[in-house]
Formats: structure tokens, sequence, C-alpha cells
């Protein structure tokens, strides 16, 4: 109990600081809405998940790898963590080299011709992610989760903060709405036909600023390379490398091909580049579900690691798992019996809620690429991480079959359909896989009950629509208590136990 407790409380601070700083980034969106045209929101979707591609190949599994090698190969951590932030340093600084001296080339091929700057701005942005990366790895490995997340925080605050003065604050200056007196000033350096443009450069300038806090918090840094050290993490973290570049296939792909996929004028009145703007803009909605498996992922898998050498570690695992399932699925009705809400009140009415009925299926995707997170452990403890890449290029292959066969037909749906079908099928091999080599006690048949039963009231819920808007929100809402009274029905026993823990506590 102390062990889950703890878990809990760490996935609390790490939750509170993503729902704070999702929110608020959240809040960008409907200013994007406002501000930029649906082609400058495809174009974010796209570079985005440009940027989110290689953010796997700049880090390369390190930070998997530094967490295994930082508590369970007795290793000094202060010698492992300067090794690999060394390294990082070294191979990010040249790849962002790279990237940035290639920029003409990548604008051209994305189709962005005359906007290089972009790309090198995505260079930029790329190198300083990944020098970031070790050191948020360490204060989570340390269990400073106030200072990891007071430093996200930051970070998104200052993000919104340069979104706003470039893309609300200067226009209307520029315009002579207000403070006419700083009109020169703005005029010298703003230019209004910029869009997705200001979104990267304050991404940027956000980046550069958390970079001595974050060296600041995480303390000493020495510079070493020792091959002793790097060869047995290089081995360990070279499957993790291609298992992450086949699930940023699996995450982003379908919003980077979308616009590419999908056939001009499927939607009438829709550029491809617009209705991937819309396609993007409902990816956001679920959000929700997104900063829970983001929280719990940040907690739980230093925490997984330290309890490998458990010999209940199994059953603690299983355990987990349960209340995983349990807390996302109902997270996940509720989301999608009020998304007649929850849609207008963030995507406006200039079009967008055309794509709100993908949304319970990414919300579902999304929970199950949770529920891989934590069958995934079997291969990271026993250090057969080469399974990760046979799981997640198999998700890959699935994704791109599903968008070149389905968008072209289905269009959002397709698209929604490549989210969900990937991270069923990861999580299945991944389980089947994990059983045989590292047996888990999963409540395995009450857990894929509770899912099923999840995702078909979502859709129920999202559907219904009486005369009466009050008895439709109830209606919906019903069935989201119908699910709780379920739930509360079949772990009476474990719910007892656990009242009784905390009482005694």
């Amino acid at each position: 109990m102390s062990n889950l407790k703890k878990l809990a409380g760490q996935t609390a601070i790490y939750g509170i600081s993503s729902i704070l700083g999702r929110v608020i980034n959240f809040l960008l969106l409907p200013l994007y809405i406002t501000y930029l045209s649906k082609e400058d929101l495809g174009s974010f979707t796209a570079i985005y998940a440009f940027i989110a591609f290689f953010n796997i190949i700049f880090t390369y599994g390190m930070e998997t790898t530094f967490f295994r090698f930082c508590t369970g190969k007795g290793l000094d951590p202060e010698k492992v963590y300067n090794n690999v932030q060394s390294l990082i340093l070294t191979t990010s600084l040249s790849l962002g080299a790279i990237l940035f001296l290639s920029a003409e080339q990548v604008s051209n091929w994305m189709d962005y011709p005359g906007k290089a700057y972009l790309f090198q701005w995505t260079a930029l942005i790329l190198t300083i992610d990944a020098i970031l990366a070790i050191p948020y790895a360490k204060l989570r490995v340390e269990n400073k989760s106030i200072q990891f997340a007071m430093t996200k925080l930051l970070n998104i605050l200052l993000n919104v903060g340069f979104n706003i003065f470039f893309i609300v604050f200067c226009l209307h200056v520029y315009k002579g709405d207000y403070l006419t007196g700083l009109q020169p000033l703005i005029a010298s350096f703003y230019h209004p036909e910029w869009g997705v443009d200001y979104i990267l450069l304050s991404n940027l300038f956000a980046n550069a600023l958390i970079v001595p806090v974050l060296f600041f918090l995480s303390g000493k840094f020495s510079w070493n390379l020792d091959k002793n050290i790097l060869g047995p993490m290089w081995h360990y973290a070279l499957p993790l490398l291609f298992m992450g570049l086949a699930g940023v296939t699996n995450e982003v792909f379908s919003r980077f091909l979308f616009e590419y996929i999908l056939p001009e004028n499927f939607y009438p009145g829709l550029t491809s580049r617009e209705a991937g703007g819309v396609f993007g803009a409902n990816f956001k909605l679920a959000i929700f579900m997104n900063l829970i498996i983001q929280a719990f992922k940040y907690a739980a898998e230093p925490f997984f690691f330290s309890q490998s050498e458990n010999k209940n570690s199994p059953l603690l695992y299983a355990t987990v798992m349960h209340w995983f399932i349990i807390f996302c699925s109902t997270l996940m009705v509720f989301v999608a019996v009020n998304l007649n809400i929850i849609g207008p009140l963030i995507l406006g009415n200039k079009g967008y809620n055309a794509g709100t009925e993908i949304v319970p299926m990414l919300l579902m995707g999304y929970l199950m690429l949770g529920v891989y997170f934590n069958l995934s452990i079997w291969f990271k403890i026993t250090d057969r991480t080469i399974y990760s890449f046979y799981i997640t290029f198999t998700g890959a292959v699935v994704t791109i079959l599903v968008i070149v066969l389905l968008v072209p037909k289905l269009g959002y749906i397709g698209g929604a359909l490549s989210t969900l079908a990937t991270y069923v099928i990861m999580s299945v091999m991944c389980y089947t896989f994990g059983q045989k080599y590292y047996p888990i006690p999963y409540k395995t048949t009450k857990g894929v009950f509770y899912l099923l039963v999840a995702f078909a009231l979502s859709y129920i819920g999202f559907y219904i629509e009486l005369d009466s808007g009050l008895f439709t929100i109830l209606l919906r809402n019903g069935l989201a208590f119908c699910f709780l009274t379920l739930i509360a029905f079949l772990e009476k026993k474990e719910l007892s136990l656990i009242f009784q823990k905390i009482k005694k506590s």
C-alpha cells in the first residue's frame, strides 16, 4: 500500500503540473482558431509532427536507459548522468547543425518554399529539447517532482506569453487598435503575414530561457565519455531508438500524413491542409486522456525501475495496471459524453466541430497507449528491449497502412482509427510476449471488460440527442454514473480494503 501511495503521490504532483500546464497551453487553441487560418493550423500540425519524430532521433532512447542504469546496474548515478549528458550534448549539437544547414531543402520537401527559417528554428528547438532531456530525467530519478513540475510549468507559461505577445499584442498595436506610440517599434520587427512562424519562434524563446534554470536545478555536471559505461548503455538504448521512431510514427504520423493522403475537395470548402488543421484541432480534445498518461509516465517509469528487485513487484505492477484502467476508463466516459459542451467551448464555431466524432476513438487510443506503457515494463527490466522494436515497428506498419487505406475513404475517422488500431495491436503483442518472459498476474478479463464497456458507453453517450438540452446532458452523464456504479459493485471488496487501510493510516 505504501508503494502505491508513493506512486499516487508522485503522479498527483506530475499530474497537477501537467494539468495546469496543459490547460494553460490548451488556451492557445482558441487563440490560434481566432487569430490564425485553418492553413496555419494545418502547418502547425504537420511541423510539430516533424518535431516529434526528430525528437526521438535526438534523444535515441537515452532517457529510459538513464533510468535503468541509475537504478538497477550498481553504477554511480553521477557517473551515469555525466556520461549520458556528455553524449547527448555531443550528438544533439551535431544533429542540430546538420538540420540547420539543410533547412532550405527540408522546407522545399515539406512544401514550405521560401521558409527555410522555420526549419532552422526547428533545428534549434530540437537541439535544446535534447539537451534538457537528461537533466529533466535526473530530477525524476531523484524524486524532485516539485522542481520538475515547476520548471515544466514555467516553460509553458513562457511559451504562452510569447504566443500572446506576437500573435495578439503585436497585431493590435501594429493595426493601431491601442498603444499607438509603440506602433513604430512593433512595425520594425513584426510580420503580420506570419502565423505558424510565431508559434515556432515562441517555442524557441521559451525553451532557450529554461536552459539555465534546469541546469542549475539538476546540479553539478562534469564532461565525461567513458566507453565502459556508455557501451552497455548504447546496446540497451539502440532498440529503444527504433521503438521510439516506430512509436512516434504511431503517435503523430496520422496528423503529419493526413493532408498529403486526403484527396483534394474531400471536405467541401476545405483544402487538404485546412482539413489537416481541423483534424489536428480535434486531436487536442483528447488532451484530457493524454495529460493523465503523461503524468503517469513521469511518475511510473522511475518507480517501476526502483521496484524491479522486489519479489512482489509483479503483483504490484498488476495492481497498478488494474486501477489505471479503472481511472482512465471512467475519465474517458465522462469526457466523451460531455463533448457537446467541451467541443464548442474550445473549438468555437469556425467549422472545427466537424471532426468531434473522432474524439471518443482518440480517447480510447490514448488509453490503450497508457495500457501499453504499463505492459512494457517487462522488457525494460529484463533488458529484452529488442522486443520494443518488434512491437512498435508492427504498430508503425499498422499506422501507415490504416492511414493510406482508410483516410482517402473515411477522412477524419480513418485517421483516428489508425491511432486506436495501432495501440490495441501493440498492447496485445506486448501482453503476449510479456506473459512468456516475465509473467505478471494482470486481471485481464476484468480489465478488457471495463475497456469495452467504457468505449461503448462513450459513443452511445456522444450520439444521444434529445429535444431538451438539459435532458440530453442528464441522460449522457447518467451513463457515466452507471459505469461508476458498475465499478463500485465489481470492486466492492478491493474498495472496502482500501478504505480500511486509509482509516488505519
